[in-house]
Order: structure tokens, then sequence, then C-alpha cells
């Protein structure tokens, strides 16, 4: 299955990205395709430009339609998501009609240095989901808290988070197999 990444926080360092990269090596990801979106190669969402969408739009949407499954990695700016990822949901939802999320699986996830790690970003990005008709893994939630052990040298995910990020990500791609029908994921 071709499974998009879109990463929610453009910062080449960022504790989401580095989970997202390690993510895509557990072993619930093996015989899958990932691909990052370059959710920060957008210009700015304006409707003006939705009869002539840029090619990065053109692009990101292309990706979206060509992937079994969705896996959003948000960070918590100001208990929402960030604008980066606001701006990608405007742009590849539109124009009205010709929107690339419906029916489109997801899952979400997110990382922070707090307990509570990114569940109010989580949730206003669940509302938008919703609203997109994008199918979204309910169960397990994945409110990450960020520790030096999470992802290791090597850009793996950690022995203690290992065993709970990989049955997260078997149960996205499951959703996914699941809405796919016979023979199609």
């Amino acid at each position: 299955m071709d499974i998009l990444v879109i990463v929610g926080s453009l910062r080449a360092g960022s504790y989401n990205r580095q989970v997202a990269q390690a993510v895509t090596r557990l072993p619930a990801a093996q015989g899958h395709a990932f691909a990052f979106a370059d959710i920060g190669a957008l210009p700015l969402y304006n409707q003006d430009d939705d009869a002539d969408q840029a090619p990065p739009v053109r692009a990101l949407k292309a990706a979206i339609r060509k992937a079994g499954l969705v896996l959003f990695v948000t960070p918590e700016y100001n208990r929402s998501i960030p604008g980066v990822l606001k701006n990608a949901l405007d742009h590849a939802s539109r124009p009205y009609g010709d929107s690339a999320w419906a029916g489109k699986p997801a899952a979400v996830m997110g990382v922070a240095g707090g307990k509570i790690g990114t569940a109010l970003a989580q949730q206003h990005l669940r509302n938008i989901l919703a609203y997109l008709d994008m199918p979204t893994l309910n169960q397990p939630e994945a409110f990450v808290q960020w520790n030096d052990d999470l992802v290791t040298s090597e850009g793996t995910v950690g022995a203690d988070s290992a065993a709970f990020l990989d049955g997260w990500l078997a149960k996205a791609i499951a959703l996914a197999e699941s809405r796919a029908g016979p023979g199609t994921a």
C-alpha cells in the first residue's frame, strides 16, 4: 500500500518528523511504500487560485489520491494544529467538489514534550478530517511524549515505544485495507 505521511512541522529536526520517519521502519511498515508530502512548498491558500492551482498543490493532491492511507503527524501550536498543516488541508480540499481527501483513510498522531502530547491539536485535526469525509482511526490514540529514548541514534523507534507505535500503525493499515475492499489494497 502507498502511505502518505504529512508532518505538520517544517523544522528539519522536529520531534514529529523524527518519529514519523522512525515509524516507517517498524515491522507493520514492511511491504508498504511511504512518501512524505512537502507541505512547506505550498503557497498560502487563496480561493482566487482555485481555477489554476500551483504545481505544489497539484502534486499534493496527486500524492493524496495515490495513497491508500494518510498518516498525519502533528505538533501542537497554541492548542491547535500548525498553520502550515491547515493550509495543506485547505488546498487539497479545493476547489469545491474536487477534494482529494474525500473517503481517504487517515490516522493521527503527534509528539510533544508534555504529558498530554498533542491531544488538543489532534482533536482539532479530527474535527477537520470528519468534515473532509476521511474515515479516521479512532483507537488507539497516539499522544506521544518526547523523550531522548523515543528515537534511537539509528533512526528507529526506541524499545519503550516500539510495540505501541507498531500496533498503532498496524491498526491504521488495517483500517485502510478494510476500506479498500478485496484486491484493491
